[in-house]
């Protein structure tokens, strides 16, 4: 038997404030897009800005469904919709913000398991990393230089 040790590197920015800014700009398009989100079943609104290599920049914010689990993420309605209209473009970077109307979220908010996946498929499409970033209304902001840092395990089609 052998022993297998995975680990991840995160950078964390105090505040929005530390970011570089490109990055602060696409996080404000994230809060932007959460503000618009519609989650009237959980109260917890996630927006997401993909920096796409040729410029653009596309949000998705989550949108639920009184059908649970038929609704979804901000991170993915974003992501397919980058994939839709630029199929050929690499996504650069990705910030995500997500809040509480239950309580206050100052720490930082990765993606869920789904969204994770998501990610991951598009990264190995497009043979490079993403960086993301992520937080919650206020307070840290967390860095991943690779989506291999959320989800290290990653299951891909060469599993297949």
């Amino acid at each position: 038997m052998k022993e297998l040790k995975i680990e991840s590197t995160l950078f964390i920015f105090d505040t929005i404030e530390e970011l570089p800014k490109d990055v602060m700009s696409l996080m404000k398009k994230a809060f932007e897009a959460r503000d618009k989100a519609y989650a009237p079943y959980s109260n917890f609104n996630v927006g997401a800005a993909i920096l796409l290599e040729n410029g653009e920049i596309i949000t998705g914010n989550n949108q639920e469904n009184a059908s649970y689990p038929s609704g979804l993420c901000a991170e993915r309605t974003a992501i397919y919709y980058a994939g839709s209209q630029y199929p050929e473009v690499k996504i650069v970077k990705m910030a995500i913000s997500a809040t509480s109307k239950n309580k206050p979220t100052s720490t930082p908010i990765p993606p869920c398991g789904a969204c994770r996946q998501a990610i991951a498929e598009y990264e190995i499409k497009q043979k490079t990393p993403i960086e993301i970033y992520f937080m919650g209304e206020s307070g840290h902001v967390a860095k991943s230089n690779s989506l291999t840092n959320l989800l290290p395990l990653v299951f891909d089609k060469y599993l297949l």
